[in-house]
């Protein structure tokens, strides 16, 4: 993949503002600092990439993972949305290629809109 169409990192609060201000209430007893940055260490290594021919997920801290489902492959591409990510403008991607189950399933992304038009329209170049 040379220049990405979509690169982004799950959002901590617009993904689960609950457990967020939870977090921030209990950073007086420093148990809310070490889970805040937990959190954030954890969404900052997980990268979903759309380029021009796939789309990839990595994630992980120690152990890596690491998905790439080529755009002629991918049959469907669902996105899903509570109440609060339509609030705040994320949702859940799951990209399905032959089986029943979703090959890439990532929660708390942002503008899923461009999202699903960006691998519409790549996938539509490859097909």
């Amino acid at each position: 993949m040379n220049t990405p169409l979509y690169q982004a990192h799950p959002t901590m609060f617009a993904d689960e503002p609950g457990r967020f201000i939870l977090a921030c209430l209990l950073v007086p007893l420093v148990i809310g600092i070490v889970w805040l940055v937990a959190w954030y260490i954890v969404n900052r290594s997980t990268l979903v990439t759309v380029g021009d021919d796939r789309i990839s997920l990595r994630r992980g801290v120690f152990s890596k993972e690491n998905i790439e489902v080529e755009m002629s492959m991918i049959r469907t591409v669902r996105v899903d949305q509570t109440f609060v990510d339509r609030i705040f403008n994320c949702g859940i991607l799951k990209v399905y290629t032959a089986g029943d189950l979703p090959d890439i399933e990532q929660g708390g992304l942002p503008d899923p809109t461009r999202l699903r038009t960006v691998l519409r329209t790549a996938r539509d170049r490859t097909a």
